[in-house]
C-alpha cells in the first residue's frame, strides 16, 4: 500500500535514498509499503506537517484531513514509538485533547494514540535513551495532564498505559534498525517527569466516578513501588487524600485494597514522619475507625481478615504519633474493647455475639491488639480508658499455668505465644496502673506463676515465636517475661508494691530460682539464662537498696550467688552472650544488697570477695572500673578491708596499690593531662587539667550549676582512686616502683590541687563578670592561688628528688653488679691459674721439686724461731716425700658391711629400734692397722 499526500506533486523516495537539498522540500505525511510492513520496518512520518495541520482552523474540510492523518500516524507506529519522535507524537496527542471538547470525533484518535504509548519505546542508537531523556520525561508527564480531559475512556486508557509500564512486553514485530529501550526506562522517566504527583492530583476530579478512580488507584499502586514516586505522592498529600476516602462505597472491594496497599508503600518508602502528619487528622482516623469496625464485625472471608489486619497495622503506626487524635475520635476506646472482649465480658453492642477463631488471621489480630495497647498506654490521657476497659484484668487471665483438660479457643502453640505476649504487654502497662495491678493481686499471681516456671511439672514449650526465643522444651521464656514484669514493678520504687513482694518471700524465692538456673542451664539456653540471672539480681537490688532488714534477709545465700558470678572466666565477658550485663547486675547488687550490712560485708570479705573485685579491676576494662572503684571506696569503710586489699597479689606479684596507680596513669593519658616522660608535673598552676578543660573556656555560671572542674570529679575515676588509696593510708604501700612513687605524689595531693583549681575558676569568673572584690577578699584569693601553685612546685620538686635518688640508686646497683661480675671473672682467672700450676707440677718433676722447696721454706718461715728447753719436737711432715699436698701418717680403715652396722644411722636411737629387723646385735669390727712408714707413692 502506498499513500502520499502533498501540495502539487506527490513523490515517494526510494528506501535508503536521501532527499535532494533543493530549496523546496516535499513534506511526506506517511509511507508504508506492503513489503516493508511484512518485514517489520517503517518509515517515520513528517510529524511537523501533522502538527501544522492540526493547528490550522480556517479550512472547510480540515477536520476530515486531520483525522485521516492521525489514522495514518497510528498505523505507521503500530509496532512501537521511536524515542526521537516521542516529543512530536505527544504534542499531537495534546492538540487532539484540546479539540475534544468542541470536536468529539477526536476522542477516538486520542484514544488510539494513547494505546500506542503502551507499546515499547524504540531506540536507534544506544545513546538515544540519554539523548532524548528530557523529551521522554516531559512526554510521559503529559499523561498526568491529560487526566483533566473530561472523558472516562481516555482516563482509563491513560491508567492502562501507566500500568503497562510495569508489565513491559516485547514488540510484536522486529523493527529493522531499532531495538527496544530497557524495560525500566519508562518507569525511570515517569519518576523524572513527576507523573505520580499529577496522578494524585487527578483524584480530586474523580470524586463520584468509581470506575475511573479505581483505575487511578491501580496506577498509583504500581507507581508507589518506587521511593522517588512515593516522595512525589507525599508532597501531593496523597496519604490524607486516599485515606479520607477509604470508606467510600465500592461493591468490588478494590478501593479499600488498593488504597491500603498505597498507604503501606508510602509509609515504607517515603518520610514516615511526614506521612504520619498527613494521616494524624480527625477525618482520616474516623475513616480508619469505621473501616476497621466494619471489617472486624462483618468481615468473615480470608481476604477481609487480612485487610482488617493491614488497617490495624496502619493504625498502629499512626498511634505512635503523640499528636494523633486517637482518643478524640473514639478509636482508642474501641481498640481497647476489641482487645479485651474475649477475656473480660462486655455488654457493649459492638462485641455482642463476636468470637475470634483460631485461624491465623485472628491469631495475628490478637497479637496486633496487644501491641497497640502498649503504644496507646504511652499517651497519658488514655490511662483512664485502659482502667475502664479492665486491661490489667484481661492480661492477667494469661498469667497462670496451663489448665489440663480445659478446652480453649487457641491451639497450644498459639496460647503459649499469646501468654508470653500478654506478660510482655503487662510489663509496659502495669507500671502505669499500679492500683489496678494491686487490686488484681498482681504480685501474688506473678510469684505463683514464677513458682510454676521453676517446678518440675511436665510442660512442652514450643518456643516458635519472637517472645519464645530460647525457650523450646522448657519454661525459660515464661520465667524471663515474668521476671521482666517484676523488674518493671520494683523499679517504680513504690513501697506498697515492694513491701508486698518482700512479705510474700520474694527475696528467698528469687535466690532459689537463681541457684536452680545454675544447675539446669546448658549451652543452648545460655543467653536466656544469663538474662534471667541478670533480672533476678536487678530485682534484688531494687528491693534491698536502703533497707538493712532486707539486706539481712539477702544474707549469706545471696552473697554466695554473687561470688559465683564473680568467679566467671574473664574470657566469657567477650563472648557477647550477656556476661557483661550479668556482671553489671552483680556489681549493682553488691552495692545495694551487701554494702551497709556488716554481717554480709564480713562474709563477703571472708570468702575473698575483695580479691575477686581486684581481679576484675585488673582486667582493665574501662566499663567496669568506675563501678568497681566505687564499691571499693565504700568497702574500705570496713576496717577489715585494708588487710585484704594489701594482701592481694595479681599477675607478676602486682599489689593493689600498684594496680590503682597504674589505672591513674592510664586515665590521665586518656584525659590528655600534661606529664613528662617520667610522669612529673609540667604545669604547676594546672597540675590536673585535662585536654577537655584546656579547650573549654571558663564561663560565668549560676550558683546551682557545677563548673567544669567539679564535673571532672564525677566524669573520671581519679577521685575514686584517691579515696581508696587515702583509706589504705598513703604510707607503707607495698610493691611500688619509683615511677609509682612519682605518680603517688600527685595522687596524695589530688584534693589540694582540685580545691586550688576550683578557686582559680571562681577568681576567673569574677574577672569575667567585671566584679572587683574588696581588698581583703582579693588578698585571700591571691594567697590561695599562690599556695596552690606552691604545692604544685613542692610536689614537682619532690618528684625530681625521687627521680634523682632513683637514678643514683640505679647507678649504685649497676656498680654492684659490675663488681660482682669482676669478682667472678677474677675468681675464674685464679682457678684457671691454679689449675695450670697443678698441671705443671704433675707433668714436670723439676717444677714439682721447686714447688716443694718453696712450700717447705714457707713452712719454716711461719714457725716460731725458738724452742723451750727440754721440749720434744715432733715433725709433722714426712721426709723425702715429693708432694705439695699436706701429708702425714695415714690410717686406712677397711669398709664394714652394712648388714653389720645397720646403715649410716646405726649409732642412733632409730637404729636400735631396727635391730631385730636387721638381724641381731652389732659385731666387733677388726681394728685398723697403723702404717708407720708409708710406701712411696707417685706424686699427685
Amino acid at each position: 500500500m502506498l499513500v502520499a499526500e502533498a501540495e502539487g506533486t506527490s513523490e515517494v523516495p526510494e528506501p535508503g535514498r536521501r532527499k535532494s537539498s533543493s530549496p523546496r522540500q516535499i513534506p511526506v505525511v506517511g509511507v508504508v509499503t506492503e513489503d516493508a510492513d511484512a518485514q517489520g520496518a517503517f518509515k517515520t512520518m513528517d510529524l511537523n506537517r501533522v502538527i501544522k495541520l492540526l493547528e490550522e482552523t480556517d479550512k472547510d474540510d480540515l477536520e476530515e484531513k486531520q483525522l485521516k492523518s492521525l489514522k495514518k500516524l497510528v498505523q505507521c507506529y503500530q509496532n512501537g514509538l521511536p524515542l526521537r519522535d516521542l516529543a512530536h507524537i505527544f504534542k499531537i496527542l495534546n492538540l487532539c485533547a484540546e479539540k475534544i471538547e468542541n470536536q468529539p470525533h477526536f476522542i477516538e484518535a486520542a484514544f488510539n494514540i494513547l494505546k500506542l504509548c503502551g507499546l515499547p519505546f524504540l531506540k536507534k542508537k544506544v545513546s538515544d535513551e540519554i539523548t532524548y531523556a528530557d523529551d521522554t520525561a516531559n512526554s510521559i508527564a503529559l499523561l498526568g495532564e491529560l487526566m483533566k480531559v473530561p472523558n472516562s475512556e481516555l482516563r482509563i486508557q491513560i491508567c492502562k498505559c501507566i500500568v503497562d509500564f510495569y508489565h513491559a512486553e516485547p514488540p510484536k514485530k522486529h523493527i529493522t534498525g531499532y531495538q527496544q529501550a530497557s524495560s525500566s526506562y519508562k518507569i525511570k522517566m515517569a519518576e523524572v517527569g513527576g507523573l505520580a504527583k499529577k496522578m494524585v492530583q487527578s483524584l480530586a476530579l474523580l470524586e463520584n466516578q468509581l470506575v475511573e478512580k479505581l483505575w487511578v488507584l491501580k496506577a498509583l499502586q504500581h507507581l508507589s513501588t518506587s521511593e522517588v514516586n512515593c516522595t512525589l505522592m507525599m508532597k501531593a498529600q496523597a496519604a490524607s487524600g486516599i485515606c479520607a476516602h477509604l470508606n467510600d462505597p465500592d461493591p468490588s472491594g478494590q478501593l479499600l485494597f488498593r488504597s491500603s496497599e498505597i498507604l503501606w508503600n508510602l509509609l515504607e518508602k517515603s518520610s514516615k514522619e511526614e506521612i504520619l502528619q498527613q494521616l494524624s487528622n480527625l477525618e482520616c482516623l474516623l475513616t480508619l475507625k469505621e473501616v476497621f469496625k466494619n471489617l472486624f464485625m462483618r468481615g468473615f472471608s480470608h481476604y477481609d481478615r487480612q485487610l482488617r489486619n493491614d488497617i490495624l497495622v496502619i493504625t498502629t503506626v499512626i498511634a505512635q504519633n503523640p499528636g494523633a487524635p486517637m482518643i478524640e475520635c473514639g478509636f482508642t476506646r474501641d481498640l481497647i474493647l476489641f482487645a479485651t472482649f474475649n477475656e473480660v465480658k462486655s455488654q457493649n453492642p459492638l462485641v455482642q455475639g463476636l468470637k475470634l477463631s483460631n485461624s491465623y488471621e485472628d491469631f495475628e489480630l490478637k497479637k496486633l491488639l496487644f501491641n497497640i495497647i502498649v503504644i496507646l498506654c504511652k499517651d497519658l490521657p488514655a490511662i483512664q480508658l485502659l482502667i475502664d476497659g479492665k486491661v490489667i484484668l484481661a492480661l492477667f487471665t494469661y498469667v497462670k499455668k496451663p489448665e489440663k483438660h480445659k478446652i480453649i479457643e487457641w491451639s497450644a502453640a498459639q496460647y503459649e505465644e499469646l501468654q508470653l505476649h500478654a506478660i510482655a504487654t503487662l510489663s509496659s502497662v502495669a507500671p502505669l496502673l499500679t492500683e489496678e495491678y494491686m487490686l488484681c493481686q498482681g504480685n501474688a499471681r506473678v510469684l505463683a506463676f514464677l513458682e510454676w516456671c521453676e517446678s518440675e511439672d511436665s510442660f512442652f514449650s514450643h518456643g516458635n515465636s519472637y517472645h519464645g526465643t530460647g525457650g523450646r522444651g522448657n519454661k525459660f521464656a515464661q520465667m524471663r517475661y515474668s521476671l521482666r514484669l517484676l523488674r518493671a514493678m520494683v523499679y517504680l520504687e513504690d513501697e506498697t508494691i515492694n513491701n508486698d513482694l518482700c512479705e510474700k518471700g520474694t527475696i528467698q524465692q528469687l535466690i532459689g530460682v537463681f541457684k536452680n538456673t545454675i544447675t539446669k542451664s546448658n549451652d543452648k539456653e545460655e543467653a536466656i539464662v544469663l538474662e534471667i540471672q541478670s533480672d533476678i539480681l536487678l530485682i534484688l537490688s531494687g528491693l534491698c537498696e536502703h533497707h538493712i532488714p532486707r539486706k539481712e534477709i539477702f544474707g549469706t545465700e545471696g552473697v554466695d550467688i554473687i561470688l559465683h558470678v564473680m568467679k566467671t572466666d574473664p574470657v566469657k565477658f567477650q563472648s557477647g552472650l550477656g556476661y557483661n550485663v550479668l556482671l553489671f547486675s552483680t556489681l549493682d547488687s553488691i552495692w545495694c544488697c551487701i554494702l551497709g550490712c556488716y554481717p554480709s560485708e564480713d562474709y563477703f570479705l571472708e570468702k575473698e570477695g575483695i580479691f575477686l573485685l581486684l581481679d576484675l579491676l585488673a582486667l582493665n576494662q574501662k566499663k567496669f572500673c568506675n563501678l568497681i572503684l566505687g564499691i571499693m571506696v565504700e568497702f574500705c569503710d570496713n576496717p577489715k578491708t585494708t588487710a585484704h586489699v594489701n594482701a592481694w597479689r595479681g599477675k607478676k606479684d602486682q599489689t593493689a596499690a600498684s594496680l590503682l596507680i597504674k589505672l591513674w596513669r592510664k586515665e590521665e593519658k586518656e584525659l590528655g593531662v600534661k606529664r613528662d616522660k617520667h610522669g612529673m608535673i609540667i604545669d604547676t598552676k594546672k597540675p590536673l587539667f585535662t585536654s577537655f578543660q584546656e579547650e573549654q573556656k571558663i564561663m560565668p555560671l549560676p550558683a546551682n550549676c557545677p563548673t567544669i572542674a567539679v564535673m571532672d570529679v564525677a566524669e573520671n575515676i581519679r577521685a575514686k582512686i584517691y579515696s581508696v588509696l587515702g583509706k589504705l593510708d598513703f604510707e607503707n604501700l607495698p610493691g611500688l616502683s619509683a615511677e609509682d612513687f612519682v605518680t603517688l605524689c600527685i595522687i596524695h595531693r589530688y584534693l589540694d590541687f582540685k580545691i586550688g583549681e576550683i578557686w582559680n575558676e571562681i577568681y576567673e569568673e569574677i574577672k569575667l563578670e567585671n566584679l572587683k572584690p574588696v581588698t581583703t577578699d582579693k588578698k585571700i584569693l591571691e594567697a590561695i592561688t599562690v599556695a596552690s601553685e606552691n604545692i604544685g612546685k613542692m610536689v614537682a620538686s619532690l618528684q625530681s628528688e625521687m627521680i634523682k635518688s632513683q637514678a643514683h640508686q640505679d647507678v649504685q646497683n649497676e656498680q654492684k653488679v659490675y663488681a660482682k661480675i669482676q669478682a667472678t671473672h677474677k675468681q675464674r682467672e685464679l682457678a684457671s691459674k691454679s689449675w695450670e700450676n697443678f698441671l705443671a707440677r704433675t707433668s714436670n718433676a723439676k717444677t714439682l721439686k721447686k714447688a716443694k722447696r718453696l712450700q717447705e721454706k714457707a713452712i719454716e718461715t711461719s714457725r716460731h724461731g725458738g724452742h723451750p728447753p727440754n721440749a720434744i719436737f715432733h715433725r709433722t711432715d714426712i721426709k723425702g716425700l715429693n708432694t705439695t699436698v699436706p701429708s702425714g701418717r695415714v690410717v686406712t680403715v677397711e669398709s664394714t658391711p652394712a648388714r653389720l652396722l645397720g646403715g649410716p644411722l646405726a649409732d642412733t636411737d632409730i637404729a636400735l629400734k631396727k635391730l631385730p629387723i636387721r638381724g641381731g646385735a652389732l659385731q666387733r669390727v677388726r681394728a685398723a692397722k697403723t702404717v708407720n712408714e708409708p710406701k712411696k707413692s707417685a706424686p699427685t
